[in-house]
């Protein structure tokens, strides 16, 4: 059986990652969010606020449990937050911790936890986080966002010279899927041009037709990530794979 923790499951990109999963046979799916949106036999729900760090720290054990017939094992922390757009310096400052939290420090406790939890064992095991294209550029209005997403890939880049250097075999992965068709984007789409110099720019992509629904880019990215083709790049986007 082949196990899959994705973190974010209860809408966008998590959402379609899990329902794609679930058409494959042989494969398990924990999903991890506030609320559940799926019914399916080989689906279960850890509800789980990833704001919440005293919750996200007391309840770990039951986002990996042992999973002793697993033939694979893969956590991707797909759940993210863009937080209020506005410029430094006209932010509250609770808007930086809340966005790291999410995007930052609750993937770090995830990933390790899972590397511990699932260290020695036979089957393989890999992480995707996802990331953004924010992370490899200044997006004004964006600061936590791009900042945390860069964090993420720096965090990811170390994670897995560590396992290289413990010879663990485990892959760790950090991929931009692109601009997609979710309710993040509707949010940026609302900006006012004086919090966000893009908007204009992004009102264009949706009324042109280029964003991608979300299950496109879930097939594209399980594809990438089950096939035996993976390059040794950790950060990486979509449209390289």
């Amino acid at each position: 059986m082949h196990y899959y923790i994705i973190t974010g499951a209860s809408r966008g990109l998590g959402k379609a990652l899990a329902e794609t999963l679930l058409q494959q046979p042989d494969t398990f799916v924990l999903g991890v969010s506030r609320h559940t949106t799926i019914e399916h036999p080989r689906y279960q729900h850890q509800p789980l606020d990833l704001s919440d760090m005293l919750a996200v720290q007391n309840n770990l054990h039951k986002v990996f449990p042992p999973f002793p017939e697993a033939s694979s094992l893969t956590l991707i922390n797909n759940a993210g937050v863009l937080g209020e757009i506005g410029y430094m310096g006209e932010q509250p400052n609770e808007h930086f911790e809340f966005v790291f939290d999410v995007n930052l420090i609750a993937p770090a406790m995830l990933m390790n936890t899972f590397l511990r939890t699932y260290s020695g064992i036979s089957a393989s095991r890999t992480v995707l986080n996802i990331s953004s294209g924010a992370a490899q550029r200044p997006v004004d209005g964006w600061a936590a966002y791009s900042a945390s997403k860069a964090a993420l890939d720096a965090l990811s880049r170390t994670v897995q010279k560590e396992q290289d250097i413990r010879g663990t075999g485990v892959r760790i992965r950090s991929l931009s899927p692109g601009v997609l068709d979710t309710a993040m984007q509707e949010h940026i789409r609302s900006a006012e041009t004086q919090h966000f110099s893009e908007t204009d720019k992004f009102i264009e992509l949706h009324e042109g037709g280029h964003l991608v629904k979300p299950a496109e880019a879930a097939s594209r990215i399980l594809a990438w990530l089950q096939s035996d083709k993976m390059t040794p790049e950790v950060v990486i986007r979509i449209d390289s794979i």
